[in-house]
């Protein structure tokens, strides 16, 4: 900590050697602050009684996902314990982590087939994207068998998908999960369509250097067409599909059943800003924590308890702007136009995405719209063939 203030107080310029030593202890400190100090998980009933206060829900709220007015009274009083069901339900409802709710990870929580309501899919908007066809005014048993088909052609089943966001919005309805995992099939069936031109995947080659070589593609003015043949030539599926109705979805990060690494964006705001973080977040995902029976489906606007999600912002922020840069940048400190560009061209990434940094910051969402690029990465990626929705 003491070579840190010393260093701080130098000032030094990017890539330099003291720049670099700064870096690393700042890393080093980090990770020794998270394995030494770390922050224990809060009580489930605890944390279901803080999401309540921050959402401004009553106990009458938590019915749809807990059963009966009673039941809700019991289980907020710790006079009954909760089921695999209501974990479910409260996860993807309240975006409380499964680790919180029971102390593990959701690899555990399985759903029986028989439990499965097939005709929760959005059946409509799937077969008007023609994702599956001829199953309208077909019955119950040809929507389910439909329906059923697509899904296990992916290779999924109810617990692959780990929910570690909360989905705002119709989202929190119990029918929504239903179409998540509709998106997400559709999401590896469209990555299989690439795996022949895809090349051979390397997870020991992802590393802070590899992120930063992806964020600093967005220099680029083609560059979400650029990161995304650069990412597929290493190996890893990069598709497009937009997110079905109540979703709030922004990406996910999966792998297929042969290993196969899967970046999954919805372009929900087709802003440059928000397409670089998103990609470089599922990224790092990729790298530190997916696995073949886990995926992690991202809604960014939102908050997470879960360290996972903060280590892939973090990874995601570093790799655009270093934290030993940005405090003491004048963008940072005086944010405008000339600043913002100044740290664009000196850190090589795309001025959107240090405007987009200041606007979350601050909260103040209205400042720099003009800099995000709004529009244009769906028209770069079109140009491209890279859109598949």
């Amino acid at each position: 900590m003491d070579e840190v203030h010393v260093l701080m107080a130098l000032a030094p310029a990017l890539g330099t050697p003291e720049s670099d030593r700064l870096e690393l202890l700042s890393v080093l400190i980090e990770s020794y602050e998270r394995n030494k100090y770390p922050i224990e998980l809060p009580d489930a009933i605890d944390a279901i009684l803080f999401r309540m206060k921050e959402k401004g829900l009553r106990q009458t709220d938590l019915i749809p996902y807990l059963g009966t007015r009673s039941r809700v009274s019991e289980i907020l009083g710790r006079k009954r314990a909760l089921t695999v069901q209501m974990i479910r339900e409260l996860s993807l409802g309240l975006g409380i982590s499964t680790e919180t709710l029971v102390g593990v990870h959701s690899q555990g929580i399985e759903k029986s087939e028989s439990e499965i309501q097939w005709d929760k899919f959005p059946i409509k908007e799937i077969t008007q994207r023609g994702w599956v066809s001829g199953v309208l005014n077909k019955g119950a048993e040809n929507i389910e068998k439909a329906v059923k088909d697509f899904i296990e052609e992916a290779g999924l089943n109810f617990g692959v998908a780990s929910f570690r966001r909360r989905v705002s919005g119709d989202a929190t309805t119990p029918t929504t999960k239903y179409a998540l995992y509709a998106w997400l099939a559709r999401a590896v069936l469209l990555a299989r369509r690439k795996k022949s031109s895809l090349g051979l995947f390397n997870k020991e080659a992802l590393s802070s250097s590899f992120l930063k070589e992806v964020a600093q593609l967005s220099w680029f003015d083609q560059g979400p067409m650029l990161a995304v043949e650069y990412l597929e030539k290493c190996g890893i599926a990069v598709v497009l599909e937009e997110h079905l109705k109540g979703t709030h979805l922004d990406g996910a990060a999966l792998m297929d059943v042969d290993g196969t690494p899967i970046i999954a964006l919805t372009l929900r705001y087709d802003r440059i800003d928000n397409f670089w973080f998103t990609l470089l977040h599922e990224l790092a995902h990729i790298w530190k924590h997916v696995g073949k029976d886990e995926a992690f489906m991202d809604d960014l606007d939102s908050n997470s308890e879960d360290k996972r999600e903060a280590e892939a912002n973090r990874l995601a922020r570093e790799a655009f702007i270093p934290r030993t840069l940005w405090r003491r940048s004048n963008a940072f400190i005086s944010p405008n136009r000339q600043n913002i560009n100044e740290l664009a061209r000196e850190l090589k990434i795309h001025p959107a995405i240090i405007a987009g940094r200041i606007r979350r910051e601050s909260g103040n969402y209205a400042a720099f719209s003009d800099l995000l690029g709004q529009d244009e990465v769906k028209i770069i990626l079109k140009n491209a063939n890279h859109c598949e929705a």
